[in-house]
């Protein structure tokens, strides 16, 4: 079983980087690798068991995913593949974040397990190593003071 496991302080208040996390739905919005992301039925992006629909840009396929848990006391999300155009079986991730009160940054970690073939694995794992690490990025370029 693969394991990944990205953490990053942003800089961002914990509200506003779980603001941009919240939307189950809008992460082709800002994501470079992602376009073309919307929640699936109409159902609203913060409910349990909806279905994120996205592309992967470059011609890399499309995604499903859905929505397994929101906690906005936790400031968590779970969330499984329901589909992805590549050999992953089981994969399911989580996200939290937590304040960093001394400089009023926040802290995310950001975990996935999943089954893969052996000799994909490393390029799987650096692939969604990728994916977490650029979502920590672009809640800072957002949010970051600009100097």
């Amino acid at each position: 079983m693969a394991r990944v496991y990205v953490s990053a302080v942003m800089d961002a208040t914990l509200d506003e980087a779980w603001g941009m996390l919240r939307d189950f739905g809008a992460l082709g919005n800002y994501h470079p690798f992602f376009e073309n992301s919307y929640i699936e039925d109409g159902l609203p992006p913060d409910q349990v068991g909806c279905v994120r629909h996205f592309t992967v840009r470059d011609g890399g396929g499309y995604l499903r995913e859905r929505l397994l848990e929101l906690s906005d006391y936790e400031h968590r999300c779970t969330y499984e593949i329901l589909h992805i155009d590549a050999d992953w079986r089981n994969y399911v991730a989580q996200m939290q974040l937590f304040p960093v009160t001394e400089s009023n940054q926040c802290f995310g970690q950001w975990w996935a397990t999943f089954d893969v073939p052996p000799e994909q694995e490393a390029e799987a794992c650096q692939r969604v190593a990728d994916t977490f690490r650029i979502f920590f990025e672009c809640v800072s370029q957002r949010f970051g003071k600009q100097g």
